[in-house]
């Protein structure tokens, strides 16, 4: 409480008693009326250099340093079974249960920290979720950019954070889609390949479905989530180069500008820039893998990919490659377009985007460029055609990994589907745009509004990312 009484009455605005945190703590001279806007503060120590652990001593400074986490000690969702749980416990306390209504999560980190820490709170199943911000401490940096917070490393001192809290206590709730991934495949022969080293945001599970006949024994089953995009080609094969180099030599990347210039550099020694030199036409896309998408009504329907395509792209947010918006607005008056929607966050739709190479995507960075619209879908499935080739790269939310692909079956699958909502702080630099903040939705919003019992229903355990076990209050509480 000593800290408390010191503190301005800007930051007093944020602090949480450490009662409400554990139940170890005494409730004595508890501040006479509760914050407005308590926050939970997530920081990844080793993202950004050193900016990680230097945040997280300024945070821990002016708050309570109970209320602040080094990802790297403890699990953000243990963290948060033991509040809510301590919560459960302070359910008759009016103090509490007011930081409980009020509570916000700030996560510091990579796009990977940012979707670790969002699934994890989808799959607690808490009964009023908080809403996120981000803080900006990756090389990319989608997701904090596209809901308004930058995508520069932020400044690590007194000031720097003040200024950041403003942005919360003033930030808007809004809502946006989650997408589900389900990978399967055969458990490969013993010395037949590589081993797998897949990003945290999968998790490895036994079942689908008490009724999955394809996932029995010999067969690996992977589940995760995204909220940015996934991506498969060669935009994630540069990806996966920067993120190897980065674990060898970690010291040469304590830079955010010396990082996007590594990442430059890569992109042209693997040949995106002269794919067609560079590549077999046998890993483009089409070749690569046969891909179905799904409509509301549960049909499937394949995806026709130009010949040309080297590099997928299933967009949530109209944010990728440090901000970088592939989709675009589609113009109603052109026919091609007639069927296609703007990238809202919100719609129960991904966003399919195709690319040649490195020139490719240099169009984004004109005035309405864009890669090439394929479709919109609730549901979309790669299933790879058996020995086009020994491994694909895929990317998810910033986190790349080589795949190994079977060249005796075909076995392998990626399926992508919609998983609800979570809700995340916007500034008012916000990129992202709702369903319902505009007035072009108003001939296909009655769709999006439907009842999902119009898609095919599928079991619970298939949508659950695996982040963290689904949390429940005990009985006896």
């Amino acid at each position: 409480m000593e800290k408390y009484e010191k503190l301005s009455n800007f930051l007093k605005k944020f602090y949480i008693p450490s009662y409400v945190l554990s139940p170890e703590a005494d409730p004595v001279a508890v501040p006479s009326s509760p914050p407005e806007s308590p926050i939970l503060v997530f920081i990844n120590s080793k993202s950004g250099g050193q900016l990680g652990g230097q945040l997280l001593l300024t945070y821990r400074t002016l708050l309570n340093d109970k209320q602040v986490f080094d990802l790297g000690v403890e699990s953000p969702d243990k963290v948060l079974q033991r509040i809510y749980l301590n919560l459960e416990r302070l359910k008759d306390d009016a103090f509490a249960c007011e930081i409980q209504e009020k509570l916000k999560i700030i996560v510091a980190g990579g796009d990977g920290t940012a979707g670790w820490l969002l699934g994890i709170v989808c799959d607690l199943k808490l009964s009023n979720p908080p809403p996120i911000a981000t803080i900006p401490l990756g090389t990319g940096n989608n997701l904090p950019f596209a809901f308004g917070w930058g995508k520069k490393n932020p400044g690590t001192d007194k000031s720097s954070v003040e200024s950041f809290l403003d942005q919360v206590i003033k930030a808007k709730e809004m809502k946006i889609d989650n997408w589900h991934l389900l990978m399967r495949m055969k458990a490969p022969k013993k010395d037949s390949c590589d081993p797998i080293e897949l990003p945290p945001s999968l998790h490895s599970f036994d079942r689908v479905s008490p009724s999955d006949q394809v996932n029995m024994e010999g067969y690996h089953t992977f589940r995760g989530g995204f909220w940015n995009y996934f991506s498969l080609g060669m935009d994630a094969q540069v990806s996966y180069e920067f993120h190897s180099q980065r674990k060898l030599h970690p010291e040469k990347f304590k830079n955010q500008m010396v990082n996007q210039s590594t990442y430059l550099k890569l992109a042209c020694t693997q040949g995106w820039f002269c794919a067609s030199l560079f590549h077999p036409f046998s890993q483009n896309i089409g070749q690569l893998a046969k891909v179905k998408i799904c409509n509301r009504s549960g049909q499937w329907n394949d995806l026709h990919i130009p010949q040309s395509v080297r590099s997928i792209v299933c967009l949530n947010l109209p944010s990728f490659s440090g901000g970088l918006n592939p989709w675009g607005t589609p113009n109603p008056k052109k026919q091609r377009d007639r069927s296609l929607t703007p990238p809202f966050v919100d719609d129960g739709l991904i966003e399919i985007v195709g690319f040649r190479n490195a020139w490719h995507g240099l169009v984004l960075l004109a005035p309405n460029g864009h890669g090439t619209r394929l479709a919109q879908a609730n549901r979309i499935r790669f299933e790879f055609k058996k020995g086009a080739a020994k491994h694909a790269y895929m990317r998810m939310d910033g986190e790349p990994w080589k795949q190994q692909l079977p060249l005796d079956d075909e076995t392998v699958m990626v399926e992508i589907s919609h998983h609800g909502k979570v809700n995340m702080l916007t500034t008012h630099n916000c990129k992202s745009k709702s369903m319902y903040e505009s007035s072009s939705t108003i001939r296909f919003s009655d769709e999006v509004n439907k009842d999902d019992s119009s898609v095919a229903k599928v079991e619970e355990e298939f949508r659950k990312f695996g982040a963290a076990d689904t949390f429940k209050i005990p009985n006896d509480l």
